[in-house]
C-alpha cells in the first residue's frame, strides 16, 4: 500500500506545477508583447530621426541656397551651348576655363555636353564670367597661377 503523505506531495507538487505553468504563460505572452511594442518603437525612432536628418539636410541647402544666389540675378538660366559658346568666346581651354570657376576641366565638359548642370555656387560664377573679357579672364588665370 502506497504512502499516503508521499501520494499527497506528489498530488501538491503536480498542482504546484500546473499553476506556475499557467503563470508562466501569461508572463511569456506579456513579455513577448512588450518586446514587439519596444521594438516597433524603436523603428519609429530611427524612422523620425532620418525624417530630422532630411530636413536638417534641406534647411542647410536651404540657408546655402540663400547665399549663393547673392550672385545670381533672378531669371537667370543654364545653357550647355552658352558655356561652350562662352569658353570659345573668351578662346579658353576647358582647363583654364574650370580653373576660373573653380571646377575640374571634367566638369566643363560635362556641362558643355548637357551631362551635367552646375550648382548654384557655380552658376554664380558663370554668371561673372558672363560680363568678362578675354583680358581680364586671362589676368585673373596669372593671378591664380601665383
Amino acid at each position: 500500500m502506497p504512502n499516503i503523505a508521499s501520494v499527497l506531495k506528489d498530488e501538491i507538487r503536480r498542482l504546484a506545477r500546473k499553476e506556475i505553468r499557467q503563470q508562466i504563460v501569461k508572463t511569456r505572452r506579456a513579455a513577448a508583447h512588450h518586446r514587439r511594442q519596444i521594438a516597433q518603437l524603436k523603428r519609429l525612432i530611427a524612422l523620425q530621426e532620418r525624417k530630422i536628418k532630411v530636413l536638417a539636410s534641406r534647411e542647410s541647402g536651404e540657408a546655402q541656397a540663400a547665399e549663393t544666389d547673392e550672385g545670381i540675378p533672378p531669371g537667370t538660366r543654364f545653357s550647355a551651348r552658352s558655356v561652350r559658346a562662352q569658353r570659345r568666346r573668351l578662346k579658353l581651354s576647358a582647363e583654364q576655363y574650370a580653373k576660373l570657376i573653380g571646377v575640374s576641366p571634367q566638369t566643363v565638359y560635362h556641362w558643355e555636353q548637357g551631362k551635367s548642370r552646375p550648382r548654384r555656387a557655380q552658376l554664380a560664377a558663370l554668371v561673372a564670367l558672363r560680363s568678362m573679357g578675354r583680358r581680364e579672364a586671362l589676368q585673373r588665370l596669372a593671378e591664380m597661377e601665383e
